[in-house]
């Protein structure tokens, strides 16, 4: 059974940084993308960034271009997303997930992606 286990989060100061981590355990393959979603209370998931397997392309929300870092290593079977300059006022949880398919995250086809962690930390910046 596949299973994604987030770490990190917590509360900072807006402008603070932060820096999570999903390990993935179950599953004998390193050919997964990863993908990194935030939501916040009352919305949707929305998507953040996602890496590719092998190339290691990345992909980000236009509102954390430039502030936000997607990472892996295949070694630990673990991704990193680090947050910098995070915005004041947002309270929201962030899940990882992967699917075999990095075009599913360029396509924003998030009812595709095969497996979710299960975030229970959330990350609060005021």
């Amino acid at each position: 059974q596949v299973q994604l286990v987030e770490s990190g989060g917590g509360a900072v100061q807006a402008g603070e940084s932060l820096r999570l981590s999903c390990a993935a355990s179950g599953r004998p393959l390193n050919a997964y993308s990863w993908g990194w979603f935030r939501q916040t209370p009352g919305k949707e998931r929305e998507f953040v960034a996602a890496i590719s397997d092998r190339d290691r392309l990345t992909r980000y929300a236009d509102s954390v271009k430039g502030r936000f870092a997607v990472s892996r290593d295949n070694t630990k079977n673990t991704t990193y997303l680090q947050m910098n300059s995070l915005e004041g006022g947002g309270t929201g949880k962030e899940y990882c997930s992967e699917d075999l398919n990095y075009v599913t995250y360029v396509r924003g086809e998030t009812y595709q992606i095969q497996y979710w962690g299960q975030r229970t930390q959330g990350t609060v910046a005021s």
